[in-house]
Parts: structure tokens; C-alpha cells; sequence
């Protein structure tokens, strides 16, 4: 007996028609695609005047937040941030009303704008010149007991920064003008130092029996050293009356102090000794300060280049004294000249390194300026390599890894 069994079966043209039917919906799915891409293209095409304008606004308020940035610090008495920000709003947004601000407000040499930025600097230094006069009276005083110098440490403190800070009320004060008045202090208390010394004051000869020998007081040495402390601060007053440029207080300054260390290696160099050595040493400083104050305004150097100068010849000082560590030199004269010589060196080349330093754009080229050597027009100059984080390929089992690091950029090059 045969079984009968049922089976479905779908006609042949039952399975065309859903073939057909898979078929008119992709065709609709890519029609719909197809549509769609065109009216998102005609949307953004739509969108690019509105886009545009939005970028616009945008500029013009980027540019106008920057400017009141740059307004802020100047008013401040950070002049040299505030240019920064005004020459990278001329730079960067140059379209725009805040960069046409920014222009003319470059246009006003940065030392006839009206600051008070040099008012903390002041109201510090004469603190502590405060508390140094608490000392150096009740010594200059010849005061035996403690009582008299704990009573100069408690007054001379208030009354230096009450001093400072009326003085600067009174005033708008520059960091150049106050670095004057600062700098003829504490230049005034060292050349009372060194004069007294040489004049020997404060020495007496006391004799016992046939013996005779020097018996140095320190009350007048004191008491010159607070007059030279008070005229360089009466000279510093008066010629703070002038706009003084950050850059140019900065590079008296340090062109003072390295003034006097050349004087003193090249005075001990050519065999002076005691107060002669102690005279040119003086004399060298003084020379080295009024050469440097009657210079720098023709430099136009900034306060951040003088730094970088002076750093120069610090590290290549401290260079030089490192060799003499290593190398031992049994002449005392060879052991002065090593520093002497790469100090000197020192600030030639750094010097030479920052040449463009002031004239680079605020804000720009610092890549090319991360490099160690850089060609730029044909021209070599040497700068400060910076680390820039990086990643390098480290092969492990047959795969390559990369793996942060750090890179430094030894020579660029713009032609």
C-alpha cells in the first residue's frame, strides 16, 4: 500500500513574482538614497551663506574677546602681554574693528602708557629695605644690646612698605621707573660698601706697648652704607620722573652687575690687589651701569631678551666653572680666566641667538622656533630645542607598536 504524503509546492510563478517584488523595493531603497543625498547636498549648499555669516560673527567675537584680554592687561601694567595680544589680534583677525583698535593702540610707544604694574616690585623692595635700615641703624648707631635691632626689625618693616606704598599712590609707577628707584638703592648701599673699604673707614690703629695693628669699626661702614643707599634712592627718584622702558631698567641692571665681574677678574688678572683690586672693581661697575644706561635706549631691547642675554653668560659662567671643578688648574689666574672667558661667551652668543627675538610675531612660528640650529632666508641662528611630545614604532613579536615619546628637533629649515 503506498502512503500518500502532501507537500507544498510553490508555483513557479509565485516565486517570480517575489523575486519582482525584492527587486522594485531595492530599487526604491536606492531611490529614496538617491533623493536623499541630493537634498542634503541642496540643504548644504543652502546652509553656506548662513554658515559664512556664523563664521563671521564668530571672528568678530573672538577678535573682540581678545582685545578686551589685551586691554585688561595693560591696564594692569603688563604692557608687554598686552602687546602680545595685540599683535596676534592684527595677525590672526585682521578684518576685524578689534584689530583696527589693536593697531592704533601699537601705534602708543608701550613707555608713555600710564601703569602702575611697578608698584608691587616697589612696595617689596622698600620692605625690605625697611628691615635692612632695622639693622644697619641701630649697628651704624654702635648699639650694644639686642633691644635696639628688635626694635628696628619692628618698625622698619611697616615703615618701609608704608613708605612704598605712598610713594606709589602717589605715582604711576612703570616697572621701569621702579626698577630705577630700586636698582639706585641697592647700587648706593654696595658703592658705600666698597668706598668705605677703600677709604678705610671705621679703621683705627690701636697700639699695645710697641705693637701696633688695625682695629676695624663697623659703625661707619653702617653708616656709608646707609648713605649711599639713601642718595642712589634720592638719584633713582629723580629719574624716574622719565618713562623708563622694562627693557631698558632690565638691561642696566644686569649690564651693572656684569660690568662689575669683568672689572674685578680683569683687575685680579692684571695682579691688583687689596683696595686697588677693590677700586676697579668700583670703578669698572659704575663705568659698566652709565655706559649701559646711556646704550640701551637705542637697543630697543625688551625685559625677556635682556633675561635670555644675561642667562647666557650665567650659564656659561657656571660652565666654565664647572671646567675648572673637572680639570683642576693649579693657577689661580688660569681658575679666574676659564669662567671669565665663557661668561663672556656666553652672552655673545645668546645675544646673537636672539638678535630677532623682539621682532618675532606674537603667537606664531613657534615650531620653527623649537628647533636647536634654523635657516630661515639664508640666514643661521641658534635657539632653544623644546621637547614636543611624539610617537615612535616599536617592534614587539612580529607587530609594530607605537609608543609615546618625547621628540627634539635639532635643524629646520625655510626657504
Amino acid at each position: 500500500m503506498r502512503r500518500m504524503t502532501t507537500e507544498h509546492v510553490t508555483p513557479r510563478w509565485a516565486v517570480g513574482q517575489r523575486a519582482s517584488s525584492a527587486r522594485v523595493a531595492g530599487h526604491r531603497v536606492r531611490t529614496l538614497l538617491r533623493t536623499g543625498t541630493v537634498c542634503a547636498f541642496l540643504l548644504a549648499l543652502a546652509a553656506l551663506p548662513t554658515r559664512a555669516a556664523a563664521q563671521q560673527v564668530s571672528r568678530a567675537d573672538s577678535a573682540a574677546v581678545l582685545l578686551a584680554g589685551a586691554r585688561l592687561l595693560d591696564s594692569r601694567g603688563e604692557s608687554e602681554a598686552a602687546d602680545a595680544l595685540y599683535a596676534l589680534l592684527v595677525e590672526r583677525f585682521g578684518d576685524t574693528a578689534a584689530a583696527q583698535a589693536a593697531r592704533e593702540r601699537l601705534r602708543v610707544p608701550t613707555a608713555s602708557r600710564s601703569t602702575r604694574s611697578g608698584r608691587v616690585e616697589l612696595q617689596v623692595w622698600t620692605t625690605l629695605y625697611g628691615l635692612w635700615l632695622g639693622v644697619a641703624v641701630p649697628a651704624a648707631l654702635s648699639a650694644d644690646g639686642p633691644e635696639p635691632y628688635g626694635v628696628g626689625l619692628l618698625l622698619g618693616g611697616p615703615a618701609g612698605f608704608l613708605t612704598g606704598l605712598n610713594l606709589a599712590r602717589s605715582r604711576d609707577l612703570t616697572d621701569g621707573q621702579a626698577r630705577a628707584i630700586t636698582l639706585g638703592g641697592t647700587w648706593g648701599t654696595w658703592q658705600g660698601l666698597g668706598w668705605a673699604q677703600v677709604f678705610d673707614l671705621g679703621e683705627e690703629t690701636v697700639c699695645n706697648g710697641d705693637v701696633c695693628f688695625f682695629e676695624d669699626s663697623a659703625d661707619e661702614k653702617f653708616a656709608a652704607m646707609i648713605a649711599g643707599g639713601v642718595t642712589g634712592i634720592a638719584v633713582g627718584a629723580l629719574l624716574s620722573r622719565k618713562n623708563i622702558p622694562q627693557g631698558v631698567a632690565t638691561a642696566v641692571n644686569f649690564g651693572a652687575l656684569w660690568g662689575t665681574w669683568f672689572s674685578w677678574a680683569g683687575a685680579y688678572l692684571a695682579d691688583l690687589e687689596d683696595d686697588n683690586l677693590l677700586t676697579a672693581t668700583l670703578l669698572g661697575g659704575n663705568a659698566a651701569l652709565l655706559a649701559t644706561a646711556l646704550a640701551a635706549p637705542r637697543w630697543n631691547i625688551s625685559r625677556n631678551r635682556a633675561r635670555l642675554i644675561s642667562i647666557g653668560g650665567v650659564i656659561g659662567g657656571l660652565s666654565g666653572l664647572g671646567v675648572n671643578l673637572i680639570a683642576q688648574p693649579s693657577s689661580d689666574k688660569l681658575f679666574v680666566s676659564i669662567p671669565l672667558v665663557m661668561s663672556a661667551a656666553g652672552l655673545a652668543i645668546s645675544a646673537a641667538a636672539t638678535r630677532d627675538y623682539d621682532a618675532r610675531p606674537a603667537g606664531g612660528g613657534n615650531d620653527f622656533d623649537a628647533s636647536l640650529l634654523r635657516l630661515e632666508n639664508g640666514t643661521w641662528s641658534v635657539a632653544t630645542p623644546m621637547p614636543v611630545p611624539t610617537l615612535l614604532p616599536v617592534e614587539h613579536a612580529g607587530r609594530t607598536a607605537w609608543r609615546p615619546a618625547l621628540g627634539v628637533t635639532l635643524l629646520r629649515a625655510r626657504f
